[in-house]
């Protein structure tokens, strides 16, 4: 029998890409690089004709310094491979829907296997996705309330059933001989009226006796209602002794009663006490022991059995369609609430956004209107102050609570128009805002309404999402929205409590275990602290990653090329092992694994490590060691080998600064998980917030302490309600946000043009003396305006040409040949240099072109300073990564002057950065505060950490068992506390690198 082919290397349009074949646990094939990827000549990007050997089925990690080439060689060649040949294999019409990647600059890739790629980009901006559909462990849970699921009612809770005329009868059957009951038909349910005219019909089809109220009357009596109460009408349509020759009769009067009510019977146990609810609902019918739940409640019998053939509840007669999986998916019209389709909340415009400051005269109160240089809104704010006594010179907070209303919602009665000259309906501020938003075909008056919007709970479903009838359906005794909403640690514990009867145990046996499963992944990427209903766009990247990482385990793929990059990022140490463990086990079920990190322990924990460099740019690109970590370490020109050897060493501080005796004072702050804590934040000092993820520092930082400043500074946003006050607030005369958004969205946009360099430069090309004599301005040397640019391709240097099936493609300009000028305006050149010239220089090179231009020289130095001194100036803004952005942010503002007053918050700024990187950025974050100015970063890295003057360590866990204070004080204070899980992998950090004089 001929052994198994492996087909991990089958060329493209063979076959479809397959994971190598296994025997008896063995490895099979013709191929003799079976357990090695070859690649050579790889020259994607700045990697120099690279050539490589790497091991299959093993953890790889690829490390170096930022830039140095390391996501160009795993993403942009191996992986942009592996996922070309894949493409490439399947049919045109497939191929319009999964888009193509370029083939990369490599000359041959020999060894691949089908490659999946985990990156920090691919967060869905969808807001209808959350962690439940990403992970899919929401699908199981609707396939499984959907079929094992009991409804109830959403108005009272009483399990609904529906029932055959048999069933009904076993159940009466069962009461006592002798015991006497009537069969009852409601026909109204709390209406109000007389209903003369259905009670002389009942009379006419031949019934006798009607239950009103609770009371049986019969229907030759004059029965006289009041019009204006709500009554309830049962027909009497049989009265019955239990007798074992019953089952005919009874089955006559209960098809006739249901027949009249659609699918309800009520019957009325008379004289007999042995009936118990519990019986009752054991055989899927309602019994009644005086009910609260009506008007007339008192004058009802003490024990009813109430039975409906449908799904509907019999009180209430709340209908609920067929149990199916549809019913509990908000994405479909069957099971997203009718009132946010499923959204769980609507957008609205806020009250606190619309007046940011209520400490501003009404006429400057209403943000969107005072910008407006409009006599209108003017005039209709007088005469509405006219009409309510009030003058617009008055204080929005000096309003009367009626004044404030009519503002912003309207007025009931028509008020006279000043400037229209005659009586109007008002319809309010908030109202008039929706129209506007609502009607305005121009994108850039929407933008400016977007800022007074919020998110506003859904009002219906409370922001569940779902119908009621949907909420009302349980699994055991847990509602679907009861393991959603809570963490995942808490849903995966209550999945095991889930009390099931044999019957739903047999139909959610595979389900229940797949859902298990899922949750247990989550749990072991340190994700514990999310819920299922949290939206995936609020998600930060490495929670993506995370998320994603666990979701392959779970698929549980054999022979897969797995590519990830630094899937530590929000990462605290702590949970660093089960991350490491995760990882360890994909590579055990068979796959290779490719990790772009900087992390020591993921390093350490290697199979095999490649460190490309030795610098980054221009100067990297190259193989600098390659094999274990032994190899590494011994490596010379590798910047990583030497700080993980010691030969290279963050210093840590041998003093901690004691600021400038002013600090800011956060009261009672309590939004999502944090426990009205308050937090001092002493300012002139390097201050860094600590905690494991989900412990409430980005909500500390970038949700309360930012708005509550900008309140103060611009009175433009409202201040934070989750918060009491801040003290300390006058010591702060500017604050900064620098995070990893980009700089640009648009190719457009790139460091030199953020950084103000461009002006500079513009400027010394306009002073050339060939410039002044065409007479150029600085606007001939921009990209952006007509004059000195190419038209041809408006100043881009490229061509889109849109492909229809294929990906679209930037072909370079034909005219300007990519360097996005004129011929005329490239002809004014400054020490041989075109400004085109310039722009595709590296910082370092241009430091040396205009070192003798302060304006100039400065920027750039500052860019250099932060580790960046190998990007272009002219890098598109979306080619930069997140820490590379972050970095020319950092760069920017350091380059200002310092007012000495100006408070920084970072967040995680060590991202995608090398040891040799955060060195660099200490330095820069360390030049910051000597300025006099404060810092505030939110941070896992131990090295920034230990560098610090002051820590805020958040905690103890994350989620609900988070947002506590646990431990503020210097690093050596911290790592005392042996409740901080900052502080005890601090201590280690510390005894290895003990504080010394820096050389800063």
């Amino acid at each position: 029998m001929p052994e198994p082919i492996d087909l991990s290397d089958a060329l493209p349009g063979e076959t479809l890409p397959a994971t190598s074949m296994h025997t008896n646990g063995r490895h099979h094939s013709t191929s003799n690089n079976l357990n090695e990827i070859r690649i050579r000549g790889a020259r994607q990007h700045n990697l120099k004709n690279v050539d490589l050997e790497l091991p299959r089925d093993r953890l790889i990690v690829f490390t170096g310094v930022s830039g140095s080439g390391k996501s160009s060689l795993a993403f942009d060649t191996i992986f942009a491979e592996g996922q070309r040949r894949y493409v490439e294999s399947l049919s045109a019409y497939a191929r319009q829907f999964l888009g193509q990647l370029d083939k990369p600059d490599v000359d041959v890739i020999e060894g691949l296997s089908p490659a999946i790629s985990i990156d920090q980009k691919s967060t869905s901006n969808n807001p209808r996705s959350t962690v439940g559909t990403v992970t899919e462990i929401y699908d199981y849970l609707r396939l499984l309330f959907g079929r094992a699921g009991e409804p109830h009612c959403p108005i009272c809770d009483r399990n609904i059933a529906p029932q055959t005329i048999d069933q009904m009868c076993d159940r009466i059957l069962e009461l006592p001989d002798r015991t006497r009951f009537q069969i009852l038909a409601p026909v109204v349910r709390g209406k109000k009226g007389t209903h003369k005219k259905l009670l002389s019909s009942l009379a006419s089809e031949g019934f006798v006796r009607v239950r009103v109220n609770g009371e049986v009357r019969e229907l030759s009596d004059s029965i006289e209602l009041d019009k204006n109460y709500t009554h309830n009408i049962e027909v009497v349509v049989d009265r019955l002794i239990k007798k074992p020759d019953l089952q005919e009769r009874l089955t006559d009067s209960l098809s006739t009663c249901l027949k009249r009510t659609g699918g309800i019977a009520v019957v009325e146990v008379l004289n007999d006490t042995s009936v118990e609810s519990e019986d009752a609902v054991n055989h899927g019918s309602t019994i009644t022991e005086n009910p609260t739940n009506s008007e007339d409640s008192h004058h009802k019998s003490a024990k009813e059995l109430v039975f409906s053939e449908n799904f509907a509840c019999p009180e209430h007669g709340a209908v609920m369609e067929e149990l199916s999986p549809r019913l509990f998916s908000f994405n479909s019209p069957y099971g997203a609430c009718p009132h946010c389709h499923g959204l769980g909340s609507l957008r609205t415009f806020s009250p606190e956004l619309v007046v940011p400051d209520p400490e501003a005269p009404v006429y400057a109160a209403i943000a969107p209107w005072s910008d407006k240089d409009n006599s209108y809104y003017l005039s209709l704010l007088y005469s509405v102050g006219q009409a309510y006594g009030f003058e617009i010179q008055t204080r929005w907070n000096h309003l009367t609570d009626e004044q404030k209303q009519v503002l912003l919602y309207g007025a009931e009665k028509a008020i006279w128009i000043e400037e229209r000259n005659d009586y109007r309906h008002y319809a309010g501020v908030i109202k008039i805002l929706q129209k506007q938003y609502d009607e305005t075909g121009s994108d850039l008056q929407k933008q400016k309404l977007e800022q007074y919007l919020i998110d506003q709970p859904c009002e219906v479903c409370q922001g569940k999402r779902l119908k009621p009838e949907a909420l009302a359906v349980r699994l055991g005794q847990f509602r679907i929205r009861d393991l959603t909403s809570v963490s995942i640690q808490e849903s995966r514990e209550r999945i095991e409590q889930l009390q099931l009867s044999d019957r739903q145990a047999q139909i959610g046996d595979l389900a229940l275990r797949e859902i298990k499963a899922r949750l247990q992944f989550l749990l072991d990427v340190g994700l514990d602290y999310l819920t299922l209903d949290r939206a995936a766009m609020t998600l930060s990247g490495g929670e993506a990653q995370r998320i994603r990482l666990a979701t392959q385990i779970g698929a549980g793929l054999t022979g897969v090329l797995y590519v990830l990059d630094e899937p530590s990022i929000g990462l605290h140490q702590r949970d660093n092992g089960r991350l490491l463990q995760t990882l360890t086990k994909l590579r055990d079920l068979g796959n290779t694994l490719i990790v772009v990190e900087h992390d020591e322990d993921t390093i350490r924990a290697a199979d095999y490590l490649v460190d490309i460099g030795p610098g980054a740019g221009i100067h990297g690109g190259q193989i600098v060691a390659q094999g274990n970590l032994e190899t590494l370490l011994g490596a010379e020109e590798s910047l990583t080998g030497a700080y993980l050897s010691g030969r290279r060493v963050i210093e840590t501080p041998a003093e901690r600064r004691k600021g400038n005796g002013r600090s800011l004072v956060i009261k009672d702050a309590h939004r999502n998980n944090l426990q009205h804590i308050t937090v001092e934040i002493p300012l002139g000092k390097l201050v860094c917030i600590t905690g494991v993820s989900g412990s409430g520092k980005s909500t500390l930082v970038n949700e309360l302490l930012y708005p509550a400043l900008q309140h103060h500074l611009t009175r433009k946003v409202p201040f934070p309600k989750e918060l009491e006050k801040i003290k300390g607030l006058n010591a702060i005369d500017k604050a900064i946000v620098i995070d990893q958004s980009p700089i640009g969205r648009t190719p457009r946009s790139n460091p030199a043009t953020y950084t103000g360099i461009f002006d500079a430069i513009r400027e010394i090309f306009a002073q050339t003396i060939e410039a002044k004599a065409r007479g150029y301005k600085a606007g001939q040397f921009s990209f952006n305006v007509k004059g000195g640019r190419c038209e041809a391709c408006g100043g881009q240097g490229v061509n889109v040409i849109e492909m229809n099936f294929l990906p679209d493609v930037y072909v370079q300009c034909e005219v300007c040949k990519g360097a996005r000028y004129n011929r005329e305006t490239l002809q004014v050149k400054y020490k041989g240099h075109s400004i085109a010239d310039v722009l595709n220089m590296t910082v370092e090179e241009a430091l040396e072109v205009f070192k003798n231009i302060p304006r100039a020289s400065t920027r750039l130095q500052t860019l250099l300073d932060v580790g960046l001194g190998y990007i272009h100036l002219g890098q598109p803004a979306p080619t930069l990564s997140g820490g590379e952005a972050q970095r020319v942010k950092l760069a920017s503002e350091l380059a200002r002057r310092a007012t000495g007053k100006t408070l920084y918050l970072i967040d995680e700024p060590t991202t995608g950065l090398s040891f040799y990187d955060v060195h660099h950025l200490l330095n820069v974050l360390q030049r910051l505060v000597d300025k006099g100015n404060s810092i505030l970063v939110i941070e896992h890295n131990l090295d920034v950490i230990r560098c610090a003057d002051w820590v805020i360590d958040l905690g103890p866990e994350g989620g609900d068992k988070g947002g506590e204070v646990i431990v503020v004080g210097t690093p050596e204070d911290v790592a005392q506390n042996q409740r901080s899980y900052t502080g005890q992998y601090l201590q280690g950090v510390l005894q290895q690198h003990p504080p010394v004089v820096c050389k800063v």
